[in-house]
């Protein structure tokens, strides 16, 4: 079963159809993984074996009499405990949920479902999704898989390491300041952080509604292979009739996208703090392959990128958290974990400009963003400046310089993936973020599919 533990989802779809493997013998196997690594990496916080299996069982027999129940037609999968799912305890990392179970699938979850997929279980996030630091007071810190000495980042840490540990071919994580790229970067696998309005957040830590800050959040999918992200984002897309954000705009075909042409702006720290040599020398190489392949590339960066390390922190301090505060309230959490009280301690400290201020910046950093973007159809630059790195280590930094890679298009609202690009001399892997238009997830994944061949993807962990 190794080839399907650390191969596509797609490729083991495949096999499930074509009765080369079952349904139960995959959802068996991936049990099996997460039992034997799970102990190191403390990723799965909860598992409901005998729901998959028997899920399995009337997946294997529905193939059997000639029956399809969709996309993901027993694909075993994992969910970040972030969004609410049926039966399974969901925590959103915070002890006054510590045994709470929700009454239904939040909606991505429902759709995956109704796909044919099977879950697992759920992935270790921060309180509320709220930190880098993948720790919480419900479940303890999760580890890195390709070094268990350092931290696989947050906030979708327990989805990227899972899945890159091959415990788990999918999940679903959320990405409100790089919380789905950053895993995706430094635990080695590829992720996609949709066009702000293209997944529902209903059901989620983080939902919508929070007034200026409400575009942030998005869902996305985390896989080893792009082909993957690719299969699963259209199955999650669309209006639900309750978050109010998400609208109907057609999802493109990444196959349909001719790559030559295509025109590409490429930078390695945008007067952002400078990433390490191996991930600015995977930037080059990235820009290069794509030339080979007929893409336009130019080096060049927006002129205002740099602000994006100021105006992430100051919006969120200048919006009052005040939804924060709620949450914990209707959680039931009398004294929130470290990562909240970071987060409340920070914000005493940032002195904000007002909001009304803060909205009028934000504008004019769009505008400018958006003016630069008229010339060239995607960007290509470093997720982060590191590649993994201890717990607590982001204290010593400027993580608002560091993070503003990622920050920039949570604050633009653009669709960027990380795909794998290459690993430091200590073995461990980065990858490269790809940015797109808005609503061109299509020419996003037909650029990651690309690096993703010509500088090698994925690789499995020692673990």
């Amino acid at each position: 079963m190794d080839d399907f533990l650390f191969g596509s989802a797609t490729a083991l779809i495949r096999a499930i159809r074509t009765k080369e493997v079952s349904a139960a013998e995959a959802v068996t196997a991936h049990l099996a993984r997460i039992e034997a690594v799970n102990p190191a990496l403390n990723a799965v916080v909860q598992l409901a074996p005998e729901r998959a299996l028997h899920e399995a069982e009337e997946a294997d027999r529905a193939l059997a009499r000639g029956a399809d129940l969709g996309a993901l037609h027993g694909l075993p999968i994992t969910i970040k405990d972030s969004l609410d799912t049926a039966e399974i305890v969901t925590t959103w990392g915070t002890t006054g949920r510590r045994d709470f179970v929700p009454e239904e699938d939040a909606p991505v979850v429902a759709r995956l479902r109704r796909a044919g997929a099977i879950l697992l279980g759920k992935t270790n996030t921060p309180e509320f999704t709220l930190g880098g630091e993948m720790a919480n007071a419900v479940y303890g810190f999760t580890y890195n898989p390709h070094d268990t000495a350092l931290s696989p980042s947050g906030s979708s840490g327990g989805a990227a390491a899972i899945v890159a540990a091959g415990g788990s071919p999918l999940d679903i994580g959320s990405d409100t300041g790089g919380s789905i790229r950053e895993p995706a970067h430094v635990c080695g696998i590829a992720g996609i952080k949709p066009t702000s309005g293209r997944t529902p957040r209903t059901g989620h830590a983080v939902p919508y509604g929070i007034g200026a800050v409400d575009s942030l959040t998005v869902l996305g999918p985390l896989a080893r292979f792009v082909e993957d992200l690719s299969l699963v984002l259209p199955l999650i897309c669309g209006p639900d009739w309750r978050d109010p954000a998400v609208l109907p705009i057609p999802l493109g075909d990444p196959a349909a996208v001719e790559l030559e042409g295509l025109r590409l702006a490429v930078y390695t720290d945008g007067g952002l703090v400078p990433p390490m040599p191996e991930i600015a020398e995977a930037v080059q190489a990235g820009a290069e392959a794509l030339a080979r392949r007929g893409a336009i590339v130019e080096e060049a960066a927006p002129a205002c990128l740099a602000q994006a390390g100021d105006l992430y922190p100051w919006l969120n301090v200048a919006n009052g958290r005040d939804w924060l505060r709620r949450q914990l309230a209707n959680a039931g959490t009398a004294e929130p974990g470290p990562s909240i009280a970071k987060l409340l301690a920070e914000e005493a400290a940032l002195r904000a400009p007002s909001l009304a201020v803060m909205l009028e910046q934000l504008d004019q950093f769009r505008s400018e963003m958006l003016q630069f973007l008229q010339n060239y159809d995607a960007i290509l630059c470093p997720p982060d400046c590191y590649a993994a790195l201890p717990h607590g280590a982001d204290d010593a930094f400027d993580k608002h310089r560091v993070w503003g890679h990622l920050y920039a298009y949570n604050l633009t609202g653009w669709p960027a993936a990380v795909v794998p690009a290459g690993a430091t001399s200590e073995g461990l892997p980065f990858g490269l973020q790809i940015v797109g238009r808005p609503w061109r997830e299509d020419v996003v994944l037909a650029l990651a599919a690309a690096i993703e061949t010509d500088l090698g993807g994925y690789r499995r962990p020692e673990l």
